[in-house]
């Protein structure tokens, strides 16, 4: 059975050679009908993520060129080959990966990000997106605004694996979340505070650790101080603790580092390695029983729970800005350049299209 689909073309920012790099361009493409089992969403705000600026830099495994940009998005689902589909006229956001159902183990089959490769076929950055109702579209919490829910999906899913299947984390412990200010990070931070859990962060940035205190951080760390970990263990100290846990997106010495402020059997979990590619993990750690946990992503049924969750707590995703339209998709790219951003960029998509 096929649909046809309520509107002739689209609008999407695309994946275009540049030399040995990789740049956007907006094309205007002809929508093909639903298959079944489809349904068509009107995408109403897209979120970006550093795999996009990645992609451009051609630091990306299995980029396509042609393939649309974008993991994360919002809109309303306006067409379904579903009879009676209850999501039709629904807002959803799209789950931004494929090929993961349930096992907390890792993908049960062929796994792929949603934009800017070969598999799955789709980005988030266009106006409209044909997509499996089954695999990707989660209905979208009613307290969200459109801009809330395109910055949730991809940061959702890799905090929530992170945070509760790989650290366990529960109340009253205490947990480190380095390199606060992206969206996992941020996202760790709000379902650690909701748990009710103390949350210690670090940046590189006043201003970015005096915001995380505002969302509920008991303190925060300057990790360009060399003596940031002896101001970390004095104040544990003066409170009676130890770290339960660590939630890290750099890599390089964290174990080093952290280790002599973990419990004995603590937990490191590394869902990143943005300051280097390797983790030393030496005699002293396996002595003091820390495990050291990789993290990556997560199955759609830990996105649904993490979407409970968060619709539970009443949650809202941090926003840095929203960009007017995607002809201004520019300026999140260089925004995510300048690392300066607290929260998720965010673009309108649903906005009339000019030129980039």
């Amino acid at each position: 059975m096929s649909v046809k689909a309520l509107r002739v073309t689209n609008v999407a920012l695309v994946v275009k050679p540049a030399g040995k790099l990789y740049e956007p361009q907006l094309e205007t493409r002809r929508l093909r009908d639903l298959a079944e089992g489809e349904v068509l969403i009107r995408i109403t705000a897209a979120a970006f993520n550093h795999r996009d600026l990645w992609i451009l830099k051609n630091q990306y495994p299995g980029i396509a060129v042609g393939s649309v940009f974008g993991s994360d998005a919002c809109g309303t689902i306006i067409n379904s080959s579903v009879s009676d589909d209850p999501l039709l006229h629904k807002r959803v956001f799209i789950a931004p990966m494929t090929g993961w159902y349930s096992s907390p183990d890792g993908p049960e089959s062929r796994f792929g990000i949603v934009g800017g490769g070969s598999f799955p076929s789709f980005g988030t950055m266009q106006q409209f997106a044909i997509v499996k109702r089954t695999e990707v579209v989660i209905a979208l919490p009613e307290h969200l605004s459109d801009e809330e829910g395109a910055a949730w999906p991809l940061a959702g899913v890799t905090a929530w694996r992170a945070v509760f299947t790989k650290a366990n984390v529960l109340a009253g412990q205490n947990v480190l979340i380095t390199g606060i200010g992206g969206g996992v990070a941020l996202t760790a931070l709000q379902l650690c505070i909701a748990k009710g859990a103390n949350v210690y962060v670090t940046s590189g940035s006043q201003i970015k650790i005096q915001k995380a205190k505002a969302l509920g951080a008991r303190q925060g760390f300057d990790y360009t101080n060399a003596s940031w970990t002896r101001s970390l263990k004095k104040l544990l100290e003066s409170e009676g603790k130890v770290l339960d846990s660590v939630i890290d997106s750099a890599g390089g010495s964290i174990s080093s580092q952290i280790t002599p402020l973990l419990k004995p059997g603590g937990v490191i979990v590394c869902y990143g390695m943005t300051a280097s590619p390797t983790i030393p993990f030496s005699m002293r750690e396996v002595l003091k029983n820390i495990e050291l946990k990789g993290s990556t992503m997560g199955s759609l049924s830990e996105l649904k729970a993490a979407t409970e969750f968060m619709a539970e707590h009443q949650i809202r995703p941090v926003v840095d800005s929203v960009l007017p339209g995607l002809e201004k998709a520019q300026d999140g790219f260089e925004k995510m350049r300048s690392g300066k951003q607290f929260g998720k960029i965010v673009v309108r998509v649903d906005r009339p299209v000019s030129k980039l």
